[in-house]
């Protein structure tokens, strides 16, 4: 049994619980919250403790710690405060960030004996190895990643973060001409700004400047700046009424030539009614391969590219060869 604690309970963390429920070969042992009090009264025979007051559980295994929080404030600090004692996934999706935030997951994660998959999710993630084996496949072929329609999680809790914001509800909307461009066959050069556009929702607190909320949203680097960007501010009746569900989905293609010069395109979508529900499942079937790893003796940073996909699978290698192959 794979002894596995969640760091923050929100709608990744109940994400998480879910498919741990549905994840015969993992138990949740702690939930770690600043809210502790509160979120006590949800779970029994959890330990659930003060995540700014951390300390190694008493008495309590925790094979691997799942990282829930959002990649703008929380993941950076959490990841390496929690890879020197456990073993720890998160969905770290700042993409231009990774490459620096893996380096110092490493270092730590290698000091301490532990096993840090990092960037987990459907992208960065599952969209990432689909981009890759793309290339592969078709080597010289040029890829294209189209996010949407729907909620991005780390966009919408980068604008929560915005001084007078209340909440936020953010939607990638890929731009169709683009994306049927691809399908036919063609592989411009398209700028960030042609392929998606985005849409944010937000409740603002009273007496704050809409306005200013606006500049800062849209101007935002590594999240709007690239992108023409409308925000709309609503009412907190109407965000609770009509923005509830995390809806998303989006597709890879890659576009390229073999032999002589005959076409292909490979493309790959998904489509999910609850992104952060989804995103949790992910997270848990990577904390399975951390503590496989972990047991293999293996220490350090990994990203789902790293991984063989056997050690996601519940299954024994017998049965993924009797069935999967």
């Amino acid at each position: 049994m794979i002894n596995v604690a969640i760091v923050g309970y929100g709608n990744v963390g109940r994400g998480v619980v879910a498919a741990l429920g549905n994840s015969a070969d993992m138990k949740l042992v702690a939930v770690f919250s600043r809210r502790p009090e509160q979120v006590a009264k949800q779970f029994k025979g959890v330990e659930v403790l003060n995540t700014e007051k951390f300390s190694r559980p008493k008495g309590l295994r925790v094979d691997v710690a799942i990282l829930c929080g959002g990649s703008k404030e929380d993941v950076p600090v959490q990841g390496p405060m929690f890879a020197k004692r456990f073993s720890t996934v998160d969905s770290f999706d700042t993409h231009a960030d990774i490459p620096r935030y893996f380096k110092k997951m490493d270092s730590i994660s290698k000091k301490n004996g532990s096993v840090s998959i990092i960037s987990a999710g459907w992208d960065p993630g599952i969209f990432s190895m689909e981009r890759v084996l793309g290339h592969a496949f078709l080597p010289g072929g040029k890829g294209f990643t189209f996010w949407g329609p729907g909620v991005s999680q780390g966009h919408s809790d980068a604008a929560r973060k915005v001084d007078g914001v209340m909440d936020a509800r953010q939607y990638t909307l890929p731009i169709e001409t683009a994306l049927e461009k691809v399908r036919s066959g063609k592989t411009p050069d398209f700028t960030k700004r042609q392929m998606h556009k985005r849409l944010v929702y937000v409740v603002a607190k009273k007496g704050a400047d809409k306005e200013k909320i606006r500049r800062e949203i849209v101007s935002m680097p590594n999240y709007y700046a690239d992108y023409d960007t409308d925000v709309v501010f609503i009412s907190e009746k109407e965000m609770a009424a009509e923005h509830s569900a995390y809806p998303h989905g989006g597709f890879v293609l890659t576009s390229g030539t073999v032999g002589k010069g005959s076409r292909q395109i490979l493309e790959y979508s998904c489509k999910l009614e609850s992104n952060p529900g989804f995103t949790g499942s992910v997270l848990v079937a990577c904390a399975r391969a951390a503590y496989r790893l972990k047991k293999q003796g293996q220490a350090g940073a990994y990203t789902m590219l790293d991984i063989p996909p056997a050690l996601y699978s519940p299954h024994s290698p017998e049965e993924l060869r009797s069935h999967f192959v």
